[in-house]
């Protein structure tokens, strides 16, 4: 099982990067597994039309805890992928990462992976605060490596390096490893070169680029992944392109 960990500045497309990731390695016949590790709960939507599904802490609200089963956490969606979303609390009260260990914790105890089987596990991590909770999926067990999306936006780049920085510093408790930078182009200035240099200050690489295009903000609004949507198209390929690069560089063969 491969276990994968996305993680990114807010606003980034960090979830419409784990959507079509978990889509085009779904297309190749793999089992996959997306996990969203966001209070806003919408990590899956671009696999279910747009809509959310139901969070492992509503439903443990609503149900309690004990009561809960695998059938009703895990979502499985046209494209194949199976869906959970960790969700966070009530607004005001207790702590948004607490919410992902819950939801993974969870899923470890009702066997979802004995279960499912999954080939690759995805995480898609809130990314601007590394602590806590949310540096849940880079624990020991969880994720292999770690990949951080960017732009050439100086606030991207920042926010990015505050994330690498803290997957170095984790190293030493056998936390996931760096595994590579996604380059999700804005247009801005010398975007390559700054997302290259980027990559060179912590000793990684580009592994995937994603031009600007108006097939993948047409797929977002209509709720569908481009493996469904535009399957020919140039985004479509740089998509297929970054996950199986992130396959193969978490152990994978394609």
């Amino acid at each position: 099982m491969i276990k994968i960990a996305i993680y990114g500045k807010g606003g980034i497309g960090k979830s419409t990067i784990s959507c079509n990731t978990s889509a085009a390695l779904a297309k190749r016949g793999l089992t996959v597994m997306q996990i969203g590790c966001d209070p806003k709960a919408d990590s899956t939507a671009l696999l279910h039309g747009g809509s959310r599904i139901p969070t492992v802490l509503e439903l443990s609200r609503e149900k309690g805890a004990q009561n809960l089963t695998l059938d009703d956490l895990v979502q499985v969606t046209d494209s194949g992928v199976l869906c959970v979303e960790a969700g966070g609390p009530i607004p005001g009260l207790g702590c948004a990462g607490r919410g992902i260990i819950n939801a993974l914790e969870t899923l470890e105890a009702l066997g979802a992976y004995d279960r499912f089987k999954p080939d690759a596990v995805i995480y898609d991590v809130l990314g601007d605060v590394v602590c806590g909770g949310f540096s849940m999926p880079m624990r020991k067990g969880y994720a292999d490596r770690v990949f951080v999306v960017t732009s050439g936006e100086k606030m991207a780049r920042y926010a990015a390096a505050n994330i690498c920085m803290a997957v170095d510093n984790f190293k030493n408790r056998g936390y996931a490893k760096l595994g590579g930078i996604i380059l999700n182009c804005r247009g801005v200035a010398d975007e390559e070169q700054s997302a290259a240099e980027l990559a060179e200050d912590f000793q990684t690489e580009v592994i995937g680029k994603i031009d600007r295009s108006r097939e993948i903000l047409e797929a977002d609004e209509k709720g569908l992944p481009m493996t469904l949507y535009a399957p020919d198209s140039l985004a479509a390929q740089q998509l297929d392109h970054t996950a199986q690069r992130m396959y193969e560089i978490c152990g994978g063969t394609l």
